[in-house]
């Protein structure tokens, strides 16, 4: 089936940018927050990224305003009714997960499928709670979604062949390339990635190095473009402790741990590049 209508659910980082990936492919696009200043906060930063992308003469100005054409912000659930594609892409809490999947799947018809943006959540659990849990499946996109071109699919216990299909030639449709992984804490990219700036932050709370230092390192050592602590303030240190947090339950091994600095650091509010705060201070 050829999906033209999506609903994605968090106008934030991730959700204005899936919006902005789908709109310049022609797919139009129902955002939707909990209010009308984050809708609104979400189309704003679709338009500026959409600017600069003119500036750069990546798109024209008449494709910036086509796309922008394709993205409907609101806050009413019922506007999903007429989507083929539902994309939950809210803050990483479980329980706030599953309450957005049960409205979605009250709205919805039988044959829209449904994913979720999670980074670390079952998708066996997520799908259970939907009415026809053979349509759902882990849409993971990675940040900043209109630079990135990876998507991560993976199969909760339930998802039938036939979605993982339509879920495969639609990230190929909006220019991305799908990787498939099997439904299991973290997936694959934050199943290696997530430990490896846990274990930096460990390194920097024993005073190994300085931040700058420890990524100096690993961006001239082993050819990452981004160092992992700076690489954790631009994913959120919140986000960062809700994955290990999540390793640390789903393997029941201590090798998972959070960081205590990186507990102390959200319990502060430093949470990076959102909060103006992390391991680096931003303007």
């Amino acid at each position: 089936m050829a999906i033209q209508n999506i609903g994605v659910i968090g106008a934030g980082t991730m959700g204005n940018g899936i919006a902005q990936v789908c709109a310049l492919a022609g797919i139009n696009v129902v955002m939707v927050d909990i209010s009308t200043e984050a809708v609104e906060r979400g189309v704003k930063t679709v338009a500026g990224s959409l600017d600069r992308m003119v500036k750069k003469e990546k798109i024209s100005a008449a494709d910036k305003d086509a796309a922008l054409a394709r993205i409907r912000g609101t806050t009413a659930y019922a506007d999903l009714a007429a989507t083929e594609l539902v994309i939950e892409a809210a803050t990483e809490n479980e329980g706030l997960k599953l309450r957005i999947l049960k409205e979605i799947d009250s709205i919805v018809p039988a044959t829209t499928l449904i994913a979720t943006n999670t980074s670390s959540i079952s998708i066996t659990k997520l799908a259970a709670t939907v009415s026809s849990p053979e349509r759902f499946i882990g849409m993971h996109f990675f940040n900043p979604v209109p630079m990135m071109a990876l998507v991560e699919l993976i199969r909760g216990l339930q998802t039938s062949d036939a979605t993982l299909a339509a879920a495969q030639a639609f990230a190929t449709a909006i220019g991305k390339t799908p990787i498939t992984a099997k439904n299991s804490p973290g997936f694959v990219v934050n199943r290696i990635l997530c430990p490896m700036i846990n274990e930096a932050i460990f390194a920097l709370q024993e005073g190994l190095a300085t931040a700058e230092d420890i990524d100096a390192g690993m961006k001239l050592g082993c050819n990452q473009p981004i160092g992992p602590l700076a690489l954790a303030d631009l994913i959120g240190l919140d986000t960062m402790l809700a994955v290990m947090e999540v390793f640390y339950d789903g393997f029941n091994d201590p090798k998972y741990r959070p960081a205590p600095l990186l507990k102390e650091m959200v319990d502060a509010g430093y949470l990076g590049r959102k909060s103006g705060q992390g391991f680096y201070k931003y303007d």
